[in-house]
């Protein structure tokens, strides 16, 4: 039976506890880069006590991007700073992960919270690309449908950001497959109909994800973990499905993917889906027993007991948690402090902690001002 704050070992790396910060959106990068916001973001977090902290979806190319806003990694110029996060993300215990992301048809888009509808030309819009030239919706920007060459080009980005991540300091790497994005799009029935390779059966549908799996592993070492995030269902009839996931996670474990980040839905807008706190907990069960592959839970975990039942159950290896981290960067420490466990705390908020804390060795500050004025 594993417990919250189990230690989680994967290949050569082992997560302090079994409590992930989930890739969250953050929409203030300029041209990819990373910034003070990302630090101390993801740095809360980190001192916070997470095991794991990963970075928002960092898209593979500039129009691999939902917004202009979005936080990338198609470019060697990226890895300084995103350097800096994951070093201070290390001095705090925490194992730094990226996700990397392509947007597909979703791309092209205002960021959120000024209505997530097309952009203008005058707000720098693209072209987004996809596996068929089907809009998300009618607010949403047409897509090109890729040709195969766009196809061998999407998977050398994801490689290449791959080798970039490894650059950057990073110790996980999540591929994005999920909420109606590229890789997505693939899988889906109701956004692929190309009659290719691509597209028609099962085996087609899901080919660029082998694809990319295969051509990242080449440039990611064996020793890292690799992650892969699916929506385990459309909530739509006729469209992707949890057996299909199942099938999925079969073929990719053989491929090098460790563990399976089990999320749902964003394919569609008239998707129908019932939710509820944990609501996605049994996609996590169902594709780590049929499958035989680690999987993470996600979605509506807000509670130590929730966590505490998931892991209590083996219906996931993991829980990843995103709006309660919002709520609280430092949910691990309040937890551990509530369940009597002894954690570590940064030295620097000793006072707020249980007399009998580890201390945490402090963030060597003089690194961190030297990387970022190299």
């Amino acid at each position: 039976m594993a417990l919250l704050f189990d230690p989680l070992p994967i290949r050569s790396i082992t997560l302090p506890n079994r409590i992930a910060v989930s890739p969250m959106c953050e929409y203030c990068s300029e041209d990819g880069f990373a910034n003070d916001w990302h630090l101390v973001h993801l740095g809360s977090r980190a001192v916070g006590g997470a095991g794991l902290v990963f970075t928002e979806a960092s898209a593979v190319s500039p129009e691999g991007r939902i917004s202009p806003e979005d936080l990338g990694i198609w470019s060697d110029a990226h890895i300084e700073f995103l350097g800096r996060i994951t070093h201070f993300l290390k001095t705090q215990g925490a194992v730094p992960g990226m996700q990397l992301a392509h947007a597909g048809r979703k791309g092209s888009t205002q960021k959120p919270w000024v209505g997530s509808s097309k952009l203008s030309p005058e707000e720098g819009a693209w072209v987004p690309v996809a596996p068929s030239a089907i809009a998300y919706s009618d607010n949403y920007p047409f897509p090109q449908a890729l040709s195969k060459e766009g196809i061998r080009g999407v998977v050398e980005a994801f490689a290449q950001a791959a080798r970039r991540t490894l650059e950057a300091g990073f110790q996980v790497l999540e591929i994005h497959a999920a909420h109606g994005y590229l890789i997505h799009e693939f899988f889906s029935p109701l956004s692929n109909a190309r009659t290719d390779e691509y597209g028609g059966s099962f085996e087609n549908r899901t080919r660029l994800a082998r694809e990319i799996v295969s051509a990242i592993r080449k440039q990611w070492p064996e020793r890292l973990p690799l992650f892969i995030r699916i929506s385990a269902t459309d909530w739509k009839e006729g469209g992707w499905d949890l057996e299909q996931a199942v099938a999925l996670a079969k073929q990719l474990k053989p491929l090098g993917v460790d563990l399976v980040d089990c999320s749902s839905a964003g394919l569609v807008p008239d998707q129908k889906i019932v939710a509820g706190p944990g609501f996605q907990v049994p996609f996590a069960e169902r594709i780590r027993r049929d499958a035989g592959i680690m999987t993470a839970a996600v979605g509506l975990i807000e509670t130590k007991e929730q966590v505490t039942e998931i892991l209590a159950k083996n219906q996931a290896d993991l829980v990843l948690m995103a709006r309660e981290f919002l709520r609280d960067p430092y949910w691990p420490l309040r937890a551990a402090r509530e369940l009597g466990h002894k954690i570590s705390w940064p030295a620097q908020y000793l006072r707020a902690a249980p007399a009998d804390s580890p201390v945490r060795k402090p963030a060597d500050v003089e690194t961190l001002k030297a990387k970022s004025m190299n």
